[in-house]
C-alpha cells in the first residue's frame, strides 16, 4: 500500500488563516470529486472558519474524560474505518489527552499516512522543535506543544500562509481571532508588532530553506551540475548536563541555514569515570538530536579536548558547537577548560562556537569522581604536595619562635598527606607519610635535630600519625578504584544498550558498526576478517578507518584481535587495549557477526526476489505468447486461408482488404516481437548504446511513422542544444511513448511532443489528454507486462513503457510520468546535452503537424 501524502499549511502566528486555507482547499477537492473528510478541525469560535465547515463531512470525535472533565480528540480508528482519500487534521503539534491512542497528533497523522490516506494539516512556526528557545526569547512564552522538524520537512507540500503584522493585529482588533475579552491582553503581549515581525521572518526563512531543498532534489534528479559547495558538518559537544538541549537546537538551526548540513552530537566519557553525566539526560538528548535529523555518538577518551577534536576531524566536520563552561570562577585554577582548549587547538579548518545558556557558572552539579588514572599533571602535583610540601611546612614551622605544638604539627602534616592522596593516589600519600614522620621526628620531637625520641608519648604520636596517614591513603585509593570501576561499568552499559538497540532496530550497517568500534576505542583501523576453513586465507568482510602501510590481512598482524567463533575475528590497529576493555570489544565483535549475517540474508532475499521477478516475467511472457502473439497470427492465418480458398471468388476490393489485414497483423506481430526482444536485451544487460551527437528533429519525426497522420503536434525550438544519444534507441523509446499516448488519447484530442533545454539536459515531453494515471501507479506502469486500467488484451503485452525507460537509462537519461495540466498524462524524457556544441538549425519549422 502506497504511503499517503502530507500537505502542511505553515503560519507565523495564530490567526493568519491556516485553517481557513485548509478548508478552502478541501472544498476545491470535493468539487473535483475527491473524497475529503474533516478528521479534526478546531474553529475556536471564529465565524468565518466555522462557515467553511459547512458542506464537508466531519468524522465524529472521540470523547475522553480526564480529571473530571470531558475532552474531544480525533478518533483515529473511525478515520481508518471510514478510509477517505483525504483527511483534514488541524493543529499538527497538539498534545492529545492522556488515554488517547497516541501522545501527539503528529503520531496520529503518521498512522493515517501509513494507511495510504492523504492528510492536510496546519502548524505554526513556533511549534517546530528546533525553534522553541528562539520563540521563547522573542515572545517570552515557552511552547509546550512541539513537533519534530523532520516530520514537517518530510511533508510532500508546505504552503506558507503569510500575513503582515498589521493585518493580523487588525483581524485581532475586529474579533476575528480571539474573543473580545482577550483582545487587549493579546495585542499588548504576544501579538506585539515586533513579535509578529520576528515570527514572520522565522517562517519565511524556514520555508525558503525548504524551497532550496526542493530545488536541490530537482537538480539532482535531472543531473544538473552546479558549483561545488562543501557540506557543513556540525559537531555538538555534550557533557550530559542540562545545557545539551540548547546546544543541539542551536546546531540544528545552524544546519538548517545550509542545504545538506549534518549535525553530529558526541558525548565523550573518560575511561576513569571523570564525568558528571546523567544517563537519563543523555537519553533525552539522544532522542532530541535524532528527532532533529542528526546522529548521536558515544566516544571514550581520557583527554576530552583531544578526543573531541580527533572525532571532529575524523568525520570531516567544519564547525564545533560547545556550551559555555558550567564551572565556577574558582574552578578555573585547575585549567582553562574544554571550550578554551578546543578553540585554541582547533586550527583554521574548524570553527568553534561557544554558546551561552542558563547553566553558565552554576557549577557542575555533581562532584568530580576521583579515578585511578589521574593523568600526569595530577600525579606530579600529588608527589610535590606529598614530598616537597612537608619540607616547606617544616621550614615554615621552624621559623616561628613558639610553634603551634606537636599535636598541631602532626595535624598539619596529616593534612598534607590527605591532600597528596586526593591528588596523586596511594604512592604519593605513602611517601608523604614517610617524609612527614621523619621531619616530625627530626625537627619537632625532643630531642630535636636527631632521630631519637626521648618521650614515649611522642613516639606513640608519630606512629599513630604514620598509621593514620597510611590508612587514609589506602581508603582514598580504594574509593578511587571503586569509583573508576563503577564509572567504567556505567559507560560500558550505556554503550552496550545503545549498540543493542540500534542493531535490533536495524539501523546499523556493518560499516557503521565498525566505525563505531573505531570511534569508541580510538583505533586507527578496524576490520572484520573471516575464512572458510582452518587452512583457508583470511578475507575482509568489512573495514573502517585508513590503512597506513600494509593493509590488515590477518588477525595476527593487528594490535588487538577478538575471535568470533572459529573462522571470524575482529582486528584493530592503533594501540594495545587493556584487558578490561576486551569485554565491551567482545560484545561489539558478536554484534558485528550478527550484522554481517543479516546483511547476507538481506542479499539472499534480494536475489530470491529477483528470481521471483524473473519467474513472474516468464509467466507473463507465456501468457503473452499464448494470447497476444496468437491474436495477430490467427488474423493472418484466417486471411491467408480465405485467399487460398477455391470456393469463393474474391473481388479485387476484398482481396486488398484481406492483404491489408495480413500486413497489419504482420506489423503488429513484428512490433510485439521487437518489444519482447528489446526487453530480453534489457533483462540480460546486453544493450550497448552507441552514443553520438545529433539533433532531436532528426530522430523524433522518424519515430512518428506508426501513428495516424495528424494525431501528433511537434514543438521543437530552433535553439535547442544537440543531444548525446543513441539514435536507434532514442527512436524506439519515442515511438513507444508516442504510440502509447495516441492509444489512450480520446478522439479529436491530439498528442503534443515538445522539447526544451534545462541546464545541461534536454527534456522531451509527450503529453496526452487521456484518462491519466494516479500517483500511486506512475512507477508501476514502467514495469514489464503492466497495463493500467481496463486496457484491452489486444492492446499489447505491456512492454512499451518498460522498454522506453530501459533505453532511456541505457543512454544516461531518465523517463518519468507527470500529470498533464487539465487532465491526461505527460511522459518526460530527459537526455544529456552534448558538451560544448552549439545547437544546429533544424530542417523542420518550429511547429509541425504529422
Amino acid at each position: 500500500m502506497a504511503r499517503g501524502k502530507l500537505r502542511i499549511y505553515l503560519g507565523a502566528a495564530p490567526g493568519v488563516g491556516k485553517t481557513y486555507a485548509m478548508l478552502s482547499e478541501a472544498h476545491r477537492r470535493v468539487e473535483r470529486g475527491t473524497d475529503a473528510v474533516v478528521a479534526f478541525v478546531e474553529h475556536h469560535g471564529r465565524p468565518r472558519t466555522e462557515v467553511m465547515l459547512h458542506g464537508l463531512e466531519q468524522i465524529q470525535r472521540r470523547e475522553l474524560e480526564y480529571r473530571d472533565t470531558v475532552f474531544t480528540e480525533m478518533d483515529v480508528d473511525a478515520v481508518l474505518a471510514r478510509r477517505p482519500a483525504v483527511a483534514l487534521v488541524d493543529e499538527l503539534a497538539h498534545t492529545n489527552v492522556p488515554g488517547s491512542r497516541n501522545g501527539k497528533r503528529w503520531q496520529d497523522v503518521e498512522e493515517l499516512l501509513e494507511a495510504g490516506i492523504h492528510v492536510i494539516s496546519t502548524v505554526n512556526i513556533q511549534h517546530l522543535e528546533s525553534l522553541g528557545d528562539v520563540v521563547e526569547s522573542i515572545t517570552g512564552v515557552r511552547q509546550r506543544e512541539t513537533v519534530p522538524d523532520e516530520i514537517v520537512r518530510r511533508a510532500d507540500q508546505i504552503e506558507l500562509v503569510d500575513m503582515s503584522p498589521q493585518a493580523i493585529r487588525r483581524r485581532m482588533a475586529h474579533g476575528n481571532i480571539y474573543q473580545p475579552d482577550k483582545v487587549d491582553a493579546a495585542l499588548s503581549n504576544y501579538f506585539r508588532p515586533g513579535n509578529l515581525t520576528a515570527l514572520r521572518e522565522l517562517a519565511l526563512l524556514w520555508v525558503a530553506d525548504r524551497v532550496d531543498e526542493y530545488l536541490q532534489e530537482y537538480r539532482a534528479e535531472h543531473s544538473i551540475r552546479s558549483t561545488w559547495q562543501a557540506r557543513e558538518r556540525i559537531v555538538v559537544g555534550l557533557t550530559g548536563g542540562p545545557e545539551g538541549r540548547t546546544l543541539i537546537r542551536r546546531a540544528a538551526r545552524m544546519a538548517a541555514k545550509g542545504s545538506g548540513s549534518e549535525v553530529l552530537a558526541v558525548y565523550i566519557a573518560r575511561s576513569d569515570g571523570l564525568t558528571s553525566a546523567s544517563p537519563k539526560e543523555l537519553a533525552v538528548q539522544r532522542t532530541l538530536v535524532e528527532d532533529l535529523g542528526g546522529t548521536f555518538h558515544h566516544v571514550i577518551g581520557d583527554d576530552i579536548p583531544s578526543a573531541l577534536l580527533e572525532f571532529a576531524r575524523g568525520v570531516n566536520a567544519t564547525q564545533i558547537v560547545l556550551g559555555s563552561s558550567r564551572r565556577k570562577a574558582w574552578q578555573y585554577i585547575f585549567g582553562p577548560g574544554v571550550g578554551a582548549t578546543v578553540a585554541r587547538d582547533s586550527g583554521p579548518d574548524l570553527d568553534v562556537h561557544i554558546v551561552t545558556h542558563d547553566e553558565v557558572a552554576k557549577g557542575r552539579g555533581l562532584p568530580v569522581a576521583r579515578g585511578a588514572r589521574l593523568g600526569r599533571t595530577r600525579i606530579i602535583a600529588g608527589w610535590l604536595v606529598g614530598v616537597v610540601g612537608p619540607v616547606l611546612l617544616s621550614l615554615l614551622l621552624t621559623s616561628i619562635a613558639n610553634g603551634p605544638g606537636l599535636a598541631n604539627d602532626v595535624l598539619l602534616f596529616l593534612f598534607l598527606t590527605v591532600v597528596a592522596a586526593l591528588l596523586g593516589g596511594q604512592l604519593p600519600a605513602l611517601a608523604s607519610a614517610a617524609v612527614g614522620s621523619l621531619l616530625l621526628n627530626f625537627y619537632f620531637t625532643p630531642p630535636t635535630h636527631t632521630l631519637t625520641v626521648s618521650d614515649p608519648k611522642n613516639l606513640v604520636a608519630i606512629v599513630i600519625f604514620f598509621a593514620v596517614a597510611v590508612s587514609v591513603a589506602s581508603v582514598v585509593d580504594l574509593a578511587a578504584r571503586r569509583t573508576h570501576q563503577a564509572a567504567r561499568l556505567r559507560a560500558e552499559s550505556e554503550i552496550l544498550s545503545f549498540l543493542a538497540g540500534s542493531v535490533l532496530r536495524g539501523e546499523t550497517t556493518l560499516d557503521a558498526l565498525l566505525e563505531r568500534v573505531r570511534e569508541t576505542f580510538g583505533m586507527e583501523t578496524v576490520a572484520l576478517l573471516e575464512r572458510a576453513g582452518d587452512v583457508e586465507p583470511w578475507t575482509c568482510a568489512g573495514r573502517a578507518g585508513t590503512d597506513h602501510g600494509t593493509p590488515l590481512l590477518r588477525p595476527e598482524d593487528a594490535d588487538v584481535d577478538m575471535p568470533v567463533g572459529d573462522h571470524m575475528a575482529l582486528a584493530l590497529t592503533g594501540r594495545v587495549l587493556p584487558a578490561e576493555d576486551r569485554r565491551v570489544l567482545a560484545a561489539f565483535a558478536a554484534q558485528a557477526a550478527v550484522v554481517l549475517d543479516r546483511q547476507r540474508l538481506v542479499g539472499e532475499a534480494e536475489r530470491a526476489r529477483e528470481l521471483a521477478e524473473g519467474n513472474r516475467i516468464r509467466t507473463a511472457l507465456l501468457a503473452a505468447v499464448s494470447h497476444d502473439l496468437r491474436t495477430p497470427l490467427a488474423s493472418i492465418k484466417a486471411s491467408v486461408t480465405s485467399l487460398r480458398s477455391d470456393d469463393v471468388a474474391w473481388s479485387p476490393e476484398d482481396e486488398a482488404e484481406l492483404l491489408a489485414g495480413i500486413e497489419a497483423g504482420a506489423d503488429r506481430l513484428d512490433h510485439l516481437v521487437g518489444n519482447l526482444l528489446d526487453m530480453s536485451r534489457l533483462q540480460t544487460g546486453t544493450v550497448t548504446p552507441l552514443i553520438r551527437e545529433i539533433d532531436l528533429d532528426e530522430v523524433v519525426p522518424m519515430a512518428l511513422g506508426g501513428v495516424p497522420e495528424g494525431s501528433v503536434t511537434l514543438d521543437i525550438p530552433e535553439e535547442l542544444p544537440i543531444v548525446a544519444v543513441d539514435p536507434g534507441l532514442l527512436e524506439r523509446s519515442v515511438a513507444n511513448l508516442v504510440e502509447n499516448a495516441v492509444k489512450y488519447s480520446p478522439d479529436g484530442a491530439g498528442v503534443l511532443v515538445s522539447a526544451s533545454a534545462l541546464g545541461e539536459r534536454v527534456e522531451l515531453r509527450i503529453a496526452d489528454r487521456g484518462p491519466g494515471v494516479p500517483d500511486s501507479a506512475k512507477d508501476r506502469i514502467f514495469e514489464p507486462f503492466q497495463r493500467y486500467g481496463d486496457a484491452p488484451r489486444g492492446a499489447g503485452v505491456g512492454l512499451g513503457l518498460a522498454v522506453a525507460r530501459g533505453f532511456a537509462e541505457a543512454m544516461g537519461g531518465t523517463l518519468a510520468a507527470e500529470d498533464t495540466p487539465g487532465g491526461g498524462m505527460t511522459m518526460v524524457l530527459t537526455l544529456r546535452a552534448a558538451p560544448g556544441r552549439p545547437p544546429a538549425r533544424p530542417d523542420l519549422p518550429a511547429q509541425a503537424t504529422t
